[in-house]
């Protein structure tokens, strides 16, 4: 049981060194999306909160709650995509399925078009 248990221990620690080396090498990654009409954009983290957003002129005649829904929706859409850079990033050295389970999953080609960044 104790050797069991040490093997898998030190499996987590060399995933967890493969993972990390890996995401050094790759830079940060972060999704951005914008609204059709480019009036709204949104730069996010993989699960986190938006890290930057931009809003034009015209972005405010959508009213507060307007914009607000709109932010919300962009910035859902931001933080998949940089998801899905995630899951591409790391599925070389972690199982996708893995990485799927753990709500980062890889995008569709529609869906990365749209622009994500590392």
């Amino acid at each position: 049981m104790d050797d069991d248990v040490e093997r898998a221990a030190r499996k987590v620690r060399d995933v967890g060194q493969v993972v990390s080396e890996h995401v050094a090498r790759s830079g940060p990654i972060t999704g951005r999306a914008s609204s059709p009409d480019g009036a709204v954009t949104v730069v996010a983290t993989p699960g986190g909160p938006p890290q930057e957003i931009t809003v034009s002129a015209a972005a405010l005649r959508m009213g507060p709650q307007g914009l607000a829904a709109e932010i919300m929706r962009v910035a859902d859409r931001a933080r998949r995509a940089a998801g899905s850079r995630l899951h591409q990033t790391l599925e070389r050295v972690v199982d996708p399925r893995e990485l799927t389970a753990l709500g980062f999953e890889r995008g569709h080609d529609d869906e990365q078009h749209q622009g994500w960044l590392r």
